[in-house]
């Protein structure tokens, strides 16, 4: 499982890694975590507000910071 972080590297966008991380070891996900801080890539997933969380290249939230319940929910749903 591929899991993107979309943003320039804001607090918001670090609160969201520190998240997706803890949620991915509480469900002992097999993942990689890539930061993509690209404008340009960031925009070509059709995001437009920043932080994004994507699976495999699949966007599940975009321009807020979910909560951490949130955040397992989503990770759970994407291995379905």
């Amino acid at each position: 499982m591929k899991i993107q972080i979309l943003g320039t590297g804001c607090p918001k966008c670090k609160k969201l890694a520190s998240l997706v991380e803890e949620a991915a070891k509480e469900l002992a996900l097999d993942y990689e975590l890539e930061k993509v801080t690209d404008v340009n890539d960031i925009v070509s997933f059709g995001v437009m507000s920043t932080p994004a969380l994507a699976v495999d290249g699949k966007v599940l939230v975009s321009g807020k910071v979910p909560s951490a319940q949130e955040v397992k929910q989503l990770l759970e749903e994407a291995i379905k």
